[in-house]
């Protein structure tokens, strides 16, 4: 088994030629500090607005090598944070505004794919999310009515009995489930290596192995030199306390994948999983899996989820005892594949809020903004957050510029030792919680809701 080497998925591909890096002071009339797919986007995006900008996207190791590479390949309209949040500034015609932008930003990058000519493996069978448990099923319920009490309809996601489950893919223990069409599965560095190169061909440079450690207005100091710009975009997600006088503004979170062999027809006849569905489950401490396109069971959830001080992993390497969890999860949802070899294993951060919810943000007077804050749901938000933060630098009002996720003021993340002891102790009442929910409570733990609250999840 590989244990690290950023993911399976660039490991499938091969990593990218080694761009070049800053090669002292440069300057240009954008510059986006991060390669990942939120300042990939942004640049794309920017480029094909006006073609007349000089763009610059700054990364420290190479384009797609943060959560961008390493996720699960859930090309998702599922919402970051809470909608009581996003309307308690834009009400419930903005959170449908937000969730109806979701759905289309879904269609949107499978559009660009096609006409880029990226190949992702992109399949648009939608998501289930499973019920193994009295007290999930309720959980997953409770979800739905949040949806009906905003306005969100059932074309956006419907209930399914543990029969019409079947009917998709049998999960062990399966009392019933969830089912949205806006997903689709997607292979992650396919996607993010084709937005790079798409990119590049509206004339950006993307200047690799350039680390960026402060941010002014007008300037970005890194290891290789300065570079000097009217309009700075920070798009560093997970990796944002990298940067000086960062550190607390959004908290990395970990999370773990595992990948299994190819699984032969006999073990996909017994699952019955034949479609390109995306499945998780609806766990406190949940998980996320897709079916490969060369026929494997990719399957994530949290590990480590924080290191103390905002520190991140060393390229993926995964804890031996994360595995052996995954693993577990896996062999549960799917005995059939119980005998499969586990080929890769690896890990990644993502950017937390401390209110959990995504923003984009630009102030024309310094020219400073960023976007981020996806909490895991950014293989789609990234698409739809570079358009926005596109429409923002260039002054361009919009329906992307008047969702509720602009410009929203949150927070910073306590200092240490407390964030630490925060999010430590609220992914030990998500375990004992799942522990309990799955030896018979028939609603959800109330040591979950206390993990929320603790954390302001």
């Amino acid at each position: 088994m590989i244990n690290g080497g950023v993911s399976f998925w660039w490991e499938q591909i091969g990593r990218p030629e080694p761009r070049a890096g800053l090669d002292g002071d440069l300057t240009c009339d954008v510059c986006v500090v991060g390669g990942g797919l939120s300042g990939l986007w942004t640049a794309y995006t920017l480029a094909g607005l006006d073609p007349t900008l000089d763009i610059v996207v700054l990364e420290a190791e190479f384009a797609g090598y943060g959560a961008s590479g390493r996720n699960g390949g859930w090309l998702s309209a599922e919402l970051s944070g809470s909608k009581e949040r996003y309307a308690a500034t834009h009400g419930a015609r903005g959170v449908r505004a937000l969730v109806g932008a979701m759905e289309r930003a879904v269609d949107d990058v499978i559009e660009v794919c096609r006409t880029e000519g990226i190949d992702a493996d992109i399949v648009k069978d939608g998501v289930l999310y499973v019920a193994r448990s009295p007290a999930q099923l309720v959980r997953l319920r409770e979800g739905l009515e949040s949806d009906a009490r905003w306005g969100v309809g059932a074309a956006h996601r419907v209930e399914l009995g543990a029969a019409e489950l079947g009917e998709r893919v049998r999960v062990e223990r399966a009392v019933g489930a969830t089912f949205s069409p806006h997903c689709a599965r997607v292979q992650p560095a396919k996607l993010v290596a084709g937005i790079a190169a798409a990119a590049e061909r509206r004339g950006v440079r993307i200047l690799e192995g350039t680390r960026a450690t402060r941010i002014d207005p007008g300037a970005v100091t890194t290891d290789r030199g300065t570079v000097r710009a009217a309009r700075i975009l920070r798009c560093l997600e997970g990796y944002t306390a990298s940067v000086r006088g960062q550190r607390r503004t959004w908290l990395p979170m970990n999370s773990a994948m595992i990948v299994t062999e190819p699984l032969p027809d006999a073990v996909w006849d017994e699952i019955g999983w034949t479609g390109a569905e995306l499945i998780g489950d609806s766990a406190n401490a949940y998980c996320y899996a897709q079916r490969t396109a060369d026929g494997r069971i990719a399957l994530g959830g949290r590990g480590i989820p924080y290191r103390y001080a905002s520190r991140t992993d060393v390229d993926g390497r995964t804890q031996e005892w994360t595995v052996e969890s995954l693993t577990k999860i896996l062999r549960g949802m799917f005995p059939a594949a119980g005998r499969a070899a586990v080929d890769h294993a690896w890990c990644g951060v993502l950017g937390v809020p401390r209110d959990w919810c995504a923003s984009v943000s630009y102030d024309p007077s310094t020219g400073l903004g960023s976007a981020g804050g996806y909490v895991g749901s950014g293989l789609t938000t990234t698409h739809l957050a570079g358009r926005t933060l596109a429409d923002l630098v260039l002054g361009r009002e919009s329906d992307l510029t008047a969702l509720p996720w602009v410009d929203r003021s949150v927070r910073r993340w306590e200092p240490e030792p407390l964030r630490w002891l925060g999010v430590r102790a609220m992914y030990g009442l998500y375990r004992e919680a799942d522990r309990r929910e799955d030896r018979g409570l028939s609603r959800p733990s109330r040591l979950a809701r206390v993990g929320d609250r603790l954390t302001g999840r």
